[in-house]
């Protein structure tokens, strides 16, 4: 269970920390703007004029929600070990269920609602960068369960 919890531990804060590169990068904005749309979803617009504090409940809850989606990809492919041994196949489906799961159900559920502004580029580097959080995902949960337990045998 030790494994389990490192698993989703690690898996949330690198894929969320990635996550928050990657919004900056496609979006051409500083990490400070991101994070603050981050805290908007619990806060509404006003997140945008707030200081330091709001930034930093951003990168709280950016960790906070990939540590979930984290723990979701983990505690299933304890149940179903071929989650693990085929990482790339389903951390690459996963990204996929979280990017629909988070534009078409969790934004449009926050404060601030959905963003009506669809541009088949944004939407292909978004998913793009959500399959690299799946990805991220399954190959620590990969490693920290089946890659990390492997051990060569010397004769």
């Amino acid at each position: 269970m030790q494994r389990a919890l490192k698993s989703v531990l690690y898996a949330g804060l690198v894929a969320g920390t990635v996550d928050i590169a990657a919004a900056a990068a496609i979006n051409g904005l500083g990490f400070g703007i991101i994070l603050r749309a981050v805290a908007s979803g619990l806060l509404g617009h006003d997140a945008f004029q707030g200081d330091t504090w709001v930034a930093v409940l951003g990168m709280v809850l950016q960790w906070a929600m990939s540590i979930i989606i984290a723990a979701i990809y983990v505690l299933a492919g304890l149940r179903l070990p071929i989650l693990f041994r085929r990482w790339i196949l389903f951390g690459t489906l996963y990204g996929v269920v979280v990017f629909f799961v988070m534009n078409y159900v969790v934004m449009p559920l926050s404060a601030v609602g959905h963003v009506a502004h669809f541009k088949p580029a944004s939407f292909v580097e978004n998913l793009l960068a959500m399959l690299l959080f799946g990805l991220i995902i399954a190959s620590i949960a990969h490693h920290f369960s089946i890659g990390g337990q492997r051990r060569v045998a010397v004769s």
